[in-house]
């Protein structure tokens, strides 16, 4: 039976595969998996492959976005095929095209969850999942669209919630842009823009290789995230909106912000 199951592999390795993953990996013909959409420091494709005694093809984003019916489709018709991503599945849209693309081909197509930076930021932080709004990504290129980040940011904290902005990757180029890197380029904006959304005194959260034993997380103001030592990728961040005095709890016992500091965001 033609079919195509894409499966999460987690935040930080292979070892964040949920045993039903598992189970679908070991019963497909194929193992298909994308690395470019997120970073993953402790991913170890060979130790994988020993795992489920089967070979584990990587693909590259223009195998998924321009060659999928020969790369990938042609094998799903023939027989079960595994799609492995990292964090949770379709939370990148190219999942979701690829998906697509195969239902309508006559693919049946499922999908096994697992844990993602989307679900993990609120468990690491103490902030409430709920009081998030839009999600940005800060990107290397200066473009004429380099400012939406900013300005969806500033429209959450209108709103007193929380923004998750995600940092840019170049897996290609093996680039990937750290929490100062990002804090920068909004600051930048801001000179610009001068809405006061991120200054060098505003709250914000700092997480490093999250779901891994060396996960870092910090909340300080924007200045002293500047000069703090994050190690290795991936660095994402989060700018608090109004905080419930549990959540303020959170960021000081769990996040080592200041008591002083977080007073005037509850």
């Amino acid at each position: 039976m033609s079919r195509l199951t894409f499966v999460g592999l987690g935040l930080h390795s292979e070892l964040g595969i949920t045993l039903e993953g598992l189970e679908e990996i070991k019963r497909a013909n194929r193992i298909f998996a994308e690395f470019y959409t997120s970073y993953m420091a402790g991913i170890n494709i060979p130790n994988l492959e020993a795992i489920i005694g089967k070979r584990v093809e990587v693909v590259s984003r223009r195998d998924v976005e321009e060659e999928a019916e020969a790369r990938i489709l042609v094998h799903a018709r023939e027989g079960p095929c595994v799609f492995l991503t990292p964090g949770d599945p379709n939370v990148a849209t190219t999942h979701i095209a690829l998906r697509l693309r195969a239902e309508k081909t006559g693919i049946r197509t499922s999908v096994i969850h697992a844990a993602s930076i989307s679900s993990a930021i609120a468990g690491s932080t103490g902030l409430q999942s709920y009081k998030f709004g839009r999600t940005v990504t800060i990107p290397f290129e200066s473009t004429s669209t380099s400012e939406t980040p900013y300005e969806n940011l500033c429209e959450n904290k209108s709103r007193g919630l929380h923004t998750l902005a995600l940092l840019d990757i170049d897996s290609e180029k093996r680039k990937y842009m750290t929490i100062p890197e990002g804090l920068t380029r909004l600051i930048d904006v801001e000179k610009r823009r001068g809405r006061g959304c991120v200054t060098v005194s505003t709250l914000a959260v700092g997480t490093a290789r999250l779901g891994s034993g060396e996960s870092k997380v910090k909340a300080d103001t924007v200045e002293n995230l500047l000069q703090h030592d994050w190690g290795g990728p991936p660095h994402c961040l989060v700018f608090p909106g109004e905080l419930h005095f549990v959540e303020a709890e959170a960021l000081e016992v769990l996040c080592g912000a200041s008591r002083d500091l977080l007073e005037g965001w509850i």
